[in-house]
């Protein structure tokens, strides 16, 4: 009877401790690599009061526990990593537990704040630093060129710096960054991108949230997009939330997540009128890059001699650097929601600056149409960006690609 009762007590145990939520099957339709997840849990029935979320996969009959973290929210989601390369064809089945003792986990992302920046790491390697604080120009130069709200440096996996502020062919230039060139508000100008036109900037404003953990770290910021010439409240033309994440996939390229969402309380709304260039995603490389050892390569198969203007799903931009490889680079990825998708190009001719040829890219969704933001309305913009060192081909570039774009099938059990 004694023995009854110890094992009904270790099964009760059990059951408080640790309680299936659901299951569910990843259908793989096409071949991924080190993706992440993102799994909706409104279709499950938890409550984290009671404990936390565990997720487990189950292996020729075991089950093996798999890194996760909740992210809450309107839609909750439980994010991890699917490692490596996935074939396709494939269906891989999970467990989600609630569990009072939570796994014990090794955060190797990790984010710090400074006087001057958020700093996100991976296993005490730097992936990027986010400038919050006013940068301001040299000395002489004019300070309509300060900043904030950048992204600078950033490193590839073997610690090579990959960008570059404040260039004096261009002082507006800041690493990781994407202002509005040419918009309309209320029939005047309003130049967010040259600085020097003293119409408008981008600033920082606050931060919104941070987080750390095993599978990412990021933040939400606020930047606010400054008109010059408006008044009040109108001074601020646009209201930006970027969302930046770190991902945990591997220690052979650090994988970048930067979503922005836009909207404006501007009456009449604002104009994007269409340019070569402004707004989506801006990258300016390190002065060391120029025509004699940088090379672009984007999905359409176009390279630095006629990149420019066309439209891609991705572009590899890689150059000469400082690491035992002695290359690294970065490829740039649209995702399929993003307006004008694929998504036109601004990258810079091979004769820019003076002949050197140095290197400048970006995804410019207003390139050949302008777009309109309505009052009240959230338009948003995806990227995600691969960090690498050495050299990457395009069939690697189309599963990072695929990875991004396209989800597993999610079907529960």
């Amino acid at each position: 009877m004694k023995k009854i009762f110890i094992l009904l007590s270790i099964l009760l145990s059990s059951q408080l401790y640790s309680q299936e939520v659901g299951r569910f099957t990843l259908q793989m339709d096409d071949e991924y690599i080190s993706m992440p997840v993102a799994i909706p849990l409104d279709q499950f029935n938890y409550n984290i009061d009671e404990g936390g979320l565990a997720l487990y996969e189950v292996s020729t009959s075991k089950e093996v526990y798999v890194p996760s973290q909740l992210e809450a929210g309107h839609n909750s989601k439980l994010l991890f990593i699917l490692k490596n390369v996935v074939p396709k064809k494939t269906n891989r089945t999970f467990i989600i537990k609630l569990e009072k003792e939570e796994q014990t986990q090794k955060s190797a992302n990790k984010i710090n704040r400074t006087r001057k920046d958020l700093i996100i790491s991976t296993d005490d390697k730097p992936v990027l630093n986010y400038r919050y604080a006013t940068t301001y120009p040299p000395e002489g130069v004019s300070e309509l060129f300060k900043r904030s709200g950048f992204i600078h440096p950033l490193y590839s996996p073997g610690g090579q710096v990959l960008t570059r502020i404040q260039a004096p062919d261009h002082y507006h230039h800041y690493g990781i960054w994407a202002p509005w060139t040419r918009t309309t508000i209320d029939g005047r100008a309003v130049d967010f991108w040259n600085l020097a036109a003293g119409e408008g900037t981008v600033q920082y404003a606050n931060t919104l949230s941070e987080v750390s953990g095993e599978v990412f770290s990021g933040f939400k910021v606020l930047q606010e997009h400054i008109d010059f010439g408006g008044k009040g409240p109108d001074r601020v033309a646009m209201n930006e939330l970027l969302d930046v994440r770190v991902w945990n996939v591997d220690e052979k390229v650090n994988v970048v997540d930067y979503t922005s969402t836009f909207n404006t309380s501007l009456t009449n709304g604002i104009m994007l009128d269409a340019y070569r260039y402004g707004g989506g995603l801006g990258y300016r490389a390190i002065e060391k890059w120029t025509k004699d050892n940088s090379s672009v390569l984007t999905s359409e198969g176009k390279t630095r001699i006629d990149a420019d203007g066309s439209r891609a799903r991705w572009c590899i931009v890689e150059g000469e650097s400082d690491v035992q490889k002695g290359r690294s680079g970065v490829l740039f990825l649209s995702h399929p929601s993003n307006r004008m998708h694929p998504e036109p190009m601004r990258v810079w001719p091979i004769d820019a600056n003076g002949g050197r040829g140095d290197m400048f890219f970006e995804f410019t969704p207003i390139r050949y149409e302008p777009w309109e933001f309505k009052p009240l309305q959230d338009y948003t913009l995806k990227y995600r960006m691969i960090i690498f060192d050495g050299e990457m081909n395009k069939e690697t570039a189309e599963k990072y690609w695929r990875s991004f774009a396209k989800s597993p099938r999610i079907s529960p059990l």
